[in-house]
C-alpha cells in the first residue's frame, strides 16, 4: 500500500474557471519542443515578450534553468528525462490552472513523454509547438557548444547525437526557424493562439 492512497484530494471554492474570468484569459500551456539549437527558448522569450506587452498574464518555464533548481537532482538518462518532463508539466498544469499563459521550452525529445504531458495538462489547453529545424543547422549554430561536445563523447545521450528526437506526428503549430525569422515565427503562433485560446 502506497501513501497515496491516503490521501483525498481537496477541492475549493475558486476554481481555474473562475480565475481565468478574473484574469480575463484562458489558462493554457505553450509547448515548445525541438532540438538543441533550434530556437525554442528564443521564441518563447519573443512570444511572451508580445503577449505581456499585450496585456497577457505569462510563465516561461525553461529547460535549463529549471535544471538549476527544481530538476538538479536529474541527469539526462532516458528515465530522468521522462521524469523531467512528468516534473514540468505539472507545474505548467497548476500554473495553468491559476490562468497563467504559461511557455514551456523543453527539447522533450520522446513522443510518449510529450503525450504524457498531455494527458496531465489536458487535451483542451496543451498547445504543442515543434520548432523545426534540421540536425545541421542546429550543429552548427551551436550555441552553447554541447554539440561540439557530444561529438567528442563528453556527453552522453544528447539528443540527435546519441539519443533520437522522435518529431511530433501531428503539432498543433510548426515553425521552421531556418526557414523563417524570428518574427514571422513568432507572429504565426501568436495569430493561431489568438484565433483559438486568447
Amino acid at each position: 500500500m502506497t501513501s497515496s492512497e491516503h490521501i483525498v484530494k481537496q477541492n475549493y471554492q475558486i476554481n481555474a474557471s473562475a480565475r481565468e474570468k478574473s484574469m480575463k484569459q484562458k489558462g493554457i500551456v505553450l509547448w515548445f519542443t525541438g532540438l538543441s539549437g533550434s530556437g525554442k527558448s528564443t521564441l518563447a522569450d519573443e512570444v511572451e515578450t508580445h503577449l505581456h506587452k499585450n496585456g497577457k498574464h505569462t510563465f516561461l518555464l525553461d529547460g535549463d534553468n529549471l535544471r538549476h533548481g527544481l530538476n538538479s537532482d536529474l541527469g539526462f538518462s532516458d528515465e530522468d528525462r521522462k521524469e523531467n518532463i512528468r516534473r514540468v508539466a505539472h507545474i505548467g498544469n497548476l500554473m495553468a490552472d491559476s490562468g497563467l499563459i504559461v511557455l514551456s521550452a523543453f527539447v522533450s525529445p520522446f513522443r510518449t513523454d510529450r503525450e504524457e504531458a498531455r494527458q496531465i495538462i489536458g487535451q483542451a489547453r496543451f498547445v504543442e509547438i515543434f520548432v523545426d529545424c534540421p540536425l545541421n543547422i542546429c550543429e552548427s549554430r551551436d550555441v552553447k557548444g554541447l554539440y561540439s561536445k557530444a561529438r567528442k563523447g563528453l556527453i552522453d545521450n544528447f539528443t540527435g547525437i546519441s539519443s533520437p528526437f522522435q518529431e511530433p506526428e501531428n503539432p498543433m503549430i510548426r515553425v521552421e526557424t531556418n526557414k523563417m525569422d524570428l518574427k514571422n515565427c513568432t507572429k504565426k503562433i501568436i495569430s493561431f493562439i489568438s484565433q483559438n485560446y486568447v
